[in-house]
C-alpha cells in the first residue's frame, strides 16, 4: 500500500499532538523535524531557544518552557540557538537557496569552479557541500557543471564557425576533454550534431504491436528510439524531429528481427530487454533513466519514492520531467512509476496504454526488470 509524503518531514506528528507540553517535551525528546515551525522551547540556564529538532544537549525538563513562536520566545528574554538557527528559515529551505546559489556560480562561470570555491562562497566544508548539492539537486556539483558546458556546446554548435571555437567557447579547456565524453552524451560524433545528425545513419521500422503502431530505431550503438502511438506517420515524424539530418534508413530484413524483439517486450514487458540502448539525455535525465530500469517488474513506485532513491527527495516533479523525456518506451520502465496515491498518471504514450503494460506485469509469472 502506498504512504502519502508527509509536506512537513518524515515523522512529522499531526499539530493537534502539540497541543499539551507533555507532547511538546516528547517531541523535543525526539527532535521531531516535524513539530519545527510549530512551536519552539527555551532553556534557562542557557538563555537560548531552539527548534524541537536542535540537535543540542538535551536539556532537564525543569529548565524548559515552550512558546508558539521566536518571537515570544525573543520577547522573554531569550536569543536564538546558534546551532538550529530557529530565527531563520527551515534548513532545508537554507540548503535549497545554497544550491540555487552554487548553480547560479557554476552557470556564470566560464570555466568549471572547484570544488573549494563554490563551498566556500556557500559557507560550508567541501564535504558538506557536495552531499547537500547531491542530495538537494540530485548529481554532483562536477556533473552539473559538465552537463551545463556540453548544452552550451549544443547550442554553440548550430552557429560557430567551427566544432572547436563551440568546444572553447563553452568553457573546455582542451578539446581532448569535450572529444572524449561526446560519444556517451551525444550518440553521434559532434560534427554530425552540429548538423543536425548530418552523417548519422539510423535504422529505423514502423510495425504493430498489441497497443497500436511502433516505432523502432537505432544507431550502430543501440536503439535510440521506440515510440507507441497511434498514427504511424506521427511516430515517423516524431523521428524526423529529433534527428533532422540524420541518414534515416528504412530496415532491413535483419533489423525486423530486433524489431519483433521489441514488440516482443511490449507484449511481455517482465522478460526484459537485452538490447543495447543508445539514447540522449542530461546527466540528471540519465540518472533517473537508470535508476526506471532498476525498478523489478510487477513494481511500481511513486515519483517522490523515486526521487528519494536518488537521492533528491524534493525533485518529484523533476523525476515526472524526467519520464516525460524518456525516448524509448518499456525498455526504459517510465510506466512503473505512478503518484502517491497509486493513481496512474503522466505516461506519455498515454495512461491506458500505462494500465496493460502493468497489468501485464501483474500477471506475469517471472521475468526481470527492464
Amino acid at each position: 500500500m502506498k504512504t502519502a509524503i508527509n509536506p512537513i518531514g518524515a515523522g512529522a506528528t499531526p499539530a493537534a499532538s502539540f497541543d499539551t507540553d507533555d507532547a511538546r517535551w516528547a517531541a523535543v525528546q525526539r527532535r521531531d523535524g516535524g513539530a519545527d515551525g510549530r512551536f519552539y522551547y527555551s532553556v534557562r540556564t542557557t538563555g537560548v531557544y531552539c527548534r524541537p529538532s536542535c540537535g543540542a544537549r538535551a536539556a532537564l525538563r525543569a529548565n524548559v518552557a515552550f512558546h508558539a513562536s521566536g518571537a515570544d520566545a525573543e520577547r522573554a528574554g531569550f536569543r536564538p540557538c546558534l546551532r538550529c538557527k530557529p530565527d531563520q528559515p527551515p534548513l532545508a529551505e537554507r540548503h535549497a537557496r545554497m544550491v540555487a546559489q552554487a548553480c547560479r556560480l557554476i552557470d556564470a562561470s566560464d570555466a568549471e569552479p572547484d570544488l573549494d570555491s563554490l563551498a566556500g562562497a556557500c559557507g560550508m566544508s567541501r564535504f558538506h557541500f557536495h552531499r547537500i548539492f547531491k542530495q538537494h539537486a540530485g548529481i554532483t556539483p562536477k556533473a552539473y557543471a559538465a552537463a551545463r558546458r556540453a548544452g552550451r556546446v549544443d547550442l554553440g554548435l548550430a552557429g560557430a564557425a567551427s566544432v572547436t571555437e563551440a568546444i572553447y567557447a563553452a568553457g573546455y579547456n582542451s578539446s581532448a576533454r569535450f572529444y572524449a565524453s561526446a560519444p556517451a552524451r551525444l550518440g553521434m560524433t559532434p560534427t554530425a550534431w552540429r548538423a543536425g545528425g548530418s552523417g548519422a545513419v539510423i535504422r529505423f521500422a514502423i510495425g504493430a504491436c498489441s497497443l497500436g503502431a511502433i516505432l523502432v530505431a537505432a544507431t550502430d550503438k543501440g536503439i535510440c528510439a521506440i515510440l507507441i502511438g497511434d498514427d504511424p506517420d506521427l511516430l515517423a515524424r516524431d523521428l524526423q524531429d529529433r534527428f533532422p539530418a540524420a541518414d534515416l534508413r528504412g530496415a532491413d530484413a535483419g533489423f525486423e528481427a530486433t524489431v519483433a524483439r521489441v514488440v516482443g517486450l511490449v507484449e511481455a514487458p517482465g522478460v526484459g530487454l537485452d538490447l543495447p540502448l543508445d539514447v540522449r539525455g542530461t546527466a540528471f535525465q540519465q540518472r533517473v533513466w537508470q535508476a526506471l530500469r532498476e525498478i523489478p517488474a510487477g513494481q511500481t513506485v511513486s515519483y517522490a519514492e523515486l526521487a528519494a532513491r536518488i537521492g533528491m527527495p524534493t525533485g518529484a516533479r523533476a523525476i515526472a520531467g524526467a519520464c516525460a523525456a524518456n525516448p524509448v518506451a518499456v525498455a526504459i520502465p517510465c510506466h512503473r512509476v505512478v503518484r502517491t496515491d497509486g493513481a496512474l498518471s503522466g505516461y506519455r504514450w498515454g495512461v491506458e496504454r500505462k494500465r496493460i503494460l502493468l497489468d501485464r506485469e501483474s500477471e506475469s509469472e517471472g521475468g526481470g526488470g527492464a
